[in-house]
């Protein structure tokens, strides 16, 4: 059965994040074959195939690394016959070694040979009928993933100050028109326009979901009651999170973008002082080991802020 799955190991760029690494003394000579197809829908699905010659090298690394510490009942670890060794060793996993010391360098120079820049990490699609067992056939696979999508702002500030405009007219006798920031945030968003890789969307539905199942789990509820005492089925449910992913992704796309443009920044003192105001010493450990996200959150909040003062 073909298996769709977040790869193992590979960051948005194809970097190794963990797991297996080459053995010592391991050299490969790269003869790949990759295409590309860019989906409508902004999701990029890449074509990758391994030479059976270097799959068939990697396997019989992979199986003398198990004949070396396979425990087979009469003798110590690692000193069977290795034809007896070798007769034991589960085939499937030995493909899974091979997969884990293949996949990212392939992926990885597929994309730097396509000159692409993904922002997640990719869905690796691996289908056993094009990974024979025999070793006389390449191998094949897919990897989905995506670039940042191309966003254009449009009248933002015009459309926005007609909302904020409100808030600087001051009627005697009246209080002051108090801008809430649901209103900026609608206004922007339907100013705004950017196809949003369905990937990307797929990714965040599936994560509000399973935030959703364990929040549910922790009432001592399950999916059923929830979805009986809320009226809503799951297919409601996945609509209602689809349109909520899509905005939530498209707003932080266009916050990215209107910093860019206006030169809003966050400075090292800033990120300091939002660690120091942690309520505990856990959350300022987190925030100490998260600064990427927490610039990130303060530079959203400062864009909003710019916005709100248009």
């Amino acid at each position: 059965m073909a298996k769709l799955a977040d790869a193992h190991g590979l960051g948005p760029c194809g970097e190794t994040l963990g797991g297996s690494s080459p053995l010592p003394g391991t050299v490969y000579i790269i003869t790949m074959i990759s295409a590309i197809q860019k989906q409508d829908n902004g999701t990029i699905q890449l074509t990758i195939t391994i030479p059976a010659d270097i799959v068939k090298k990697t396997w019989e690394e992979m199986v003398e690394d198990g004949v070396k510490n396979a425990n087979i009942p009469g003798f110590r670890k690692g000193k069977a016959p290795k034809q007896i060794a070798e007769s034991n060793i589960d085939l499937e996993k030995v493909r899974e070694e091979v997969l884990k010391k293949l996949l990212p360098k392939f992926y990885s120079d597929a994309i730097q040979e396509h000159k692409i820049k993904p922002i997640i990490s990719p869905k690796i699609h691996v289908d056993p009928n094009l990974m024979p067992t025999d070793l006389k056939k390449d191998w094949q696979f897919t990897a989905l993933t995506c670039e940042a999508p191309e966003i254009k702002l449009n009248d933002y500030k015009q459309n926005i100050q007609k909302i904020t405009s409100k808030s600087k007219i001051i009627v005697p006798g009246k209080e002051k028109h108090e801008i809430k920031f649901e209103e900026i945030v609608k206004s922007l968003l339907d100013s705004v326009t950017v196809t949003i890789p369905e990937i990307l969307t797929d990714r965040e539905v599936e994560r509000l979901l399973a935030q959703t199942l364990d929040d549910i789990k922790k009432l001592g509820l399950t999916l059923d009651q929830y979805l009986s005492s809320t009226n809503k089925t799951p297919e409601i449910l996945r609509d209602e999170y689809k349109r909520k992913a899509e905005n939530d992704i498209k707003l932080e796309f266009a916050l990215q973008k209107i910093a860019e443009t206006e030169q809003i920044t966050v400075e090292t003192g800033e990120i300091n002082e939002a660690i120091q105001k942690a309520k505990d010493e856990n959350e300022r450990k987190h925030l100490e080991n998260n600064r990427y996200m927490l610039s990130s959150i303060l530079r959203n909040q400062k864009t909003l802020d710019f916005l709100k003062n248009l």
